[in-house]
């Protein structure tokens, strides 16, 4: 062959090669309204279906490696600094852990403070997925331009004073958290044995009312949800669909008497069926928890130890289990204020009994979580010993071993660390709610895809929906991608045009 006919044929062949890859390759991008940083590939066959799709994240962070050497009284606020978004349910999950790690049991009011400052974050951080990160795609629309699956969208949607209520709520909410922590993003807030701040007298009618109010905003959400999403039949029937179903088990946090509770109790689990599999304390979750990995990201991926990983699959023998807000409701008995209880009756009586399987239905539970956080609230702002100055027991016990456990808005949020003899950290390790999620997630991206995408057509609104598979869970890639011993494991794996691993370049 003539080589400029040779030169011309082989430049032809790999454009039309390129094009044809680019048709069987979908890649998002990065994906959006979430916190951290993720991707997710579709590849399709030759039909134009989905082979698979992958929820990828690629970006790692090394808290456990460099809180190596510091005081354990440092890390409520070094692991603050791993959200912006969450830093609360790091900051009181680590200084849960330091209670544990100095065996001192926090006064009265110390613990009602904490639990009254978490119960705030819980409804301020729901509200802001509600109306900013997940609502959007059913309050503007699941396939509306880009443009307007945001907060703009929402407001131009609910209406310029219905915005002005979410946005002056949500900065009196944080004004609380604030008052406690010195400031809402990384509070310094929790000590072992109690909290830094009392209450002043002067400053409770205030909170008060604003407990009140709460309460009101909390019961307002579900109302707007009622009418935009529970009243439409298309996002009806978009929920309780198949391709946003998945049966697992579930986890949550719950009270002796088995009703959800984000700041303490005993981590329960149930299966598909809704049967418990097995309750813990926080000292206890290395016996039933243990984490899987995959080259494709840098995330974790949890299972049930005692069933053992057995890979992405679902049913009654899985090992992969579901936190957040369905998954607390299905793990529990019920809510622990009467709002929400009401509201938790109705949810399953609408989706026909638990458990519900609906990973969009994660929605409608978060509003149900954020009338009980409210209701709490009001209840321990009411309370007479909420201003004592009795907030902190100083601990006298040498540091040992401590773990904590809260209910992060995402999910279950464990948090584990060893001393040396003078308190210095030796081991720290964080099993976080996206992580516990991650299987599941993983699931749901690949599942939605392949009951969206037919035939080669992709479209921005059909990629949007598959990005919902995601969203419902709230997750954090930041607090999800920690590592031991602390470097990037980097991998470069180069394919040939038919997808044929040519070469592995591996970092160290």
């Amino acid at each position: 062959m003539n080589p400029e006919v040779k030169q011309a044929w082989n430049e032809s062949n790999f454009k039309a090669n390129a094009a044809y890859q680019k048709k069987r390759h979908v890649s998002i991008n990065p994906i959006t309204r979430l916190e951290g940083h993720g991707k997710i590939d579709v590849f399709l066959n030759d039909k134009g279906d989905v082979e698979r799709a992958y929820f990828q994240v690629p970006e790692l962070r090394g808290f456990e490696v460099f809180s190596l050497g510091r005081p354990a009284e440092d890390m409520p606020q070094i692991t603050s600094r791993i959200c912006g978004v969450c830093p609360t349910a790091h900051h009181m999950a680590s200084t849960k852990a330091l209670d544990d790690l100095y065996k001192v049991e926090p006064t009265s009011t110390g613990r009602k403070i904490r639990e009254l400052v978490y119960n705030t974050f819980t409804l301020e951080d729901h509200a802001l997925h509600v109306f900013v990160l997940g609502g959007p795609d059913f309050i503007v629309g699941p396939q509306a331009p880009a443009g307007e699956r945001n907060i703009v969208g929402v407001i131009g949607k609910v209406g310029i004073e219905a915005g002005k209520k979410v946005i002056s709520t949500r900065r009196r909410l944080r004004e609380l958290i604030s008052y406690f922590g010195g400031k809402v993003v990384h509070p310094v807030l929790g000590l072992p044995g109690g909290v830094s701040k009392p209450l002043a007298a002067e400053d409770l009618p205030k909170f008060q009312q604003l407990a009140k109010d709460g309460v009101e905003f909390a019961e307002w959400t579900l109302a707007v949800i009622k009418q935009i999403v529970l009243g439409n039949p298309e996002y009806v029937k978009l929920i309780t669909g198949d391709t946003y179903t998945h049966k697992t088990c579930y986890m949550g946090q719950v009270d002796e008497q088995n009703k959800v509770n984000f700041y303490d109790g005993k981590v329960r689990v149930v299966d598909c069926n809704g049967k418990e599999v097995c309750k813990f304390a926080a000292q206890q979750y290395r016996d039933y928890v243990a984490e899987h990995v995959e080259p494709w990201s840098y995330m974790k991926f949890t299972f049930l130890k005692s069933r053992g990983w057995k890979g992405f699959v679902e049913g009654p023998d899985t090992s992969i289990y579901s936190v957040g807000p369905l998954a607390r409701l299905n793990a529990s008995d019920g809510m622990a204020t009467p709002k929400a209880q009401a509201a938790y009756e109705e949810f399953y009586k609408t989706l026909g009994g638990k458990p519900v399987h609906h990973t969009l239905a994660n929605h409608w539970a978060r509003v149900i979580e954020m009338i009980q956080a409210a209701e709490r609230i009001e209840q321990l702002i009411n309370d007479p010993e909420i201003t004592s100055p009795d907030v902190r027991r100083v601990p006298t016990n040498k540091p040992v071993e401590g773990m904590g456990i809260v209910e992060a808005p995402r999910g279950t949020l464990f948090h584990h660390y060893k001393t040396d003899e003078r308190g210095l950290i030796t081991m720290a390790n964080m099993v976080v709610a996206t992580g516990n999620n991650a299987a599941r997630i993983a699931m749901s991206v690949d599942k939605a895809a392949k009951g969206l995408i037919k035939g080669g057509n992709v479209t921005d609104g059909l990629l949007n929906m598959v990005e919902m598979a995601f969203r419902a869970y709230d997750p954090c890639l930041g607090c999800a991608t920690h590592a031991l011993p602390g470097q990037m494991p980097l991998i470069a794996r180069i394919y040939n045009s038919n997808r044929e691993l040519v070469k592995e370049i591996r970092q160290g």
